[in-house]
């Protein structure tokens, strides 16, 4: 185990940081590529209408249009990272209705926390925590200054001392990876699509009732209306690409988290045991879904979704999987 501890995690740790600068950077092209297919075939099916459609000319002429916007389009992505940047940690706790506590709180909880960052001279997170009976954890953030251990009050209540110390040394095991800042800037773009989705479908339904109730703009209506159903369809497929990409990035993560917590603690017999404790029980019902993917267990919402072509909208390895090979390590 230490070899795959010594050279797993470095390898891990290393794709995290390049799949980070190609999220970055790949996301913006995402989104070009969505603006340029939207006004292309909007105006393909425009024009097709007419019975003066020329494909060539459409596509090269919509591609130069949308080029000469790519400044605004990357200024729109960097805006909206920057302000992901600087309240990413807000807005998670705002989302999960978490409180962010002190040793005065939870003393020993606090302690388990801190002592366990002094064992790998680490720089002590922001601690947090849910009220909720589902047993749950996660870690969150993108730098020193904003990562964030929180955990439920039902895991607290229902695990041992050995077992909430397992927990946390997993969640400091992702901190410690860059797991946690991959999947926040992954959270952030893919929000993206989903905010502009709602807003296109939005005034996608508010115009078609408009263009109903005036016929003397209906050659126009039919136009906008056109341009909103493409680019819904579009912006759909966009959103389903986009999380599929934030869905597979690397189920390793979560055995190499597991590893890293055994590396910490010593006791894998004590996390195989939490994890036993918590499966069937980690749904927290108001947690978003995107930070449900970053909890220390996702079950997937149909049976068969770990195996197979349907393995790439999992988040998570099965948690039995994950359990028999903690035991092994015993």
């Amino acid at each position: 185990m230490t070899q795959y501890a010594s050279v797993g995690l470095k390898q891990h740790i290393w794709k995290n940081n390049t799949r980070s600068v190609m999220l970055l950077c790949g996301f913006p092209l995402l989104i070009f590529m969505t603006c340029y297919l939207t006004l292309a075939l909007s105006t393909f099916w425009i024009q097709t209408e007419f019975g003066n459609a020329d494909a060539g000319v459409i596509f090269s002429q919509s591609f130069y249009k949308i080029l000469q916007y790519s400044p605004h389009i990357v200024g729109f992505c960097g805006v909206w990272f920057l302000i992901a940047y600087r309240l990413n940690t807000r807005i998670v706790n705002k989302m999960a209705n978490a409180d962010l506590v002190g040793r005065d709180k939870y003393p020993k909880l606090y302690n388990m926390l801190e002592n366990l960052c002094i064992s790998r001279g680490l720089p002590m997170p922001w601690l947090a925590v849910i009220e909720s009976d589902a047993l749950n954890a996660f870690a969150s953030g993108i730098n020193r200054n904003t990562y964030t251990v929180t955990v439920t009050t039902g895991l607290m209540d229902a695990l041992d001392d050995d077992e909430m110390e397992g927990v946390l040394a997993h969640e400091l095991t992702h901190i410690m990876n860059g797991d946690v800042r991959l999947l926040i800037i992954s959270i952030v773009f893919v929000g993206i699509f989903s905010i502009v989705l709602e807003y296109v479908s939005m005034f996608h339904r508010n115009r078609r009732y408009r263009t109903r109730s005036s016929s003397n703009k209906k050659g126009k209506g039919n136009q906008l209306v056109i341009f909103m159903i493409v680019a819904y369809i579009v912006l759909q497929f966009a959103s389903l690409l986009a999380l599929v990409i934030r869905f597979s990035l690397s189920r390793k993560r979560e055995y190499l988290a597991d590893a890293g917590a055994v590396e910490l603690t010593k006791n894998p017999a004590a996390l195989a045991s939490a994890l036993e404790k918590i499966s069937g029980k980690s749904k927290i019902d108001h947690l978003p879904d995107e930070l449900d993917a970053m909890c220390i267990e996702h079950p997937p919402y149909m049976k068969g979704l770990n195996s197979g072509l349907f393995s790439v909208f999992a988040t998570h390895p099965p948690i039995e999987r994950r359990i028999r090979i903690l035991k092994g390590m015993v």
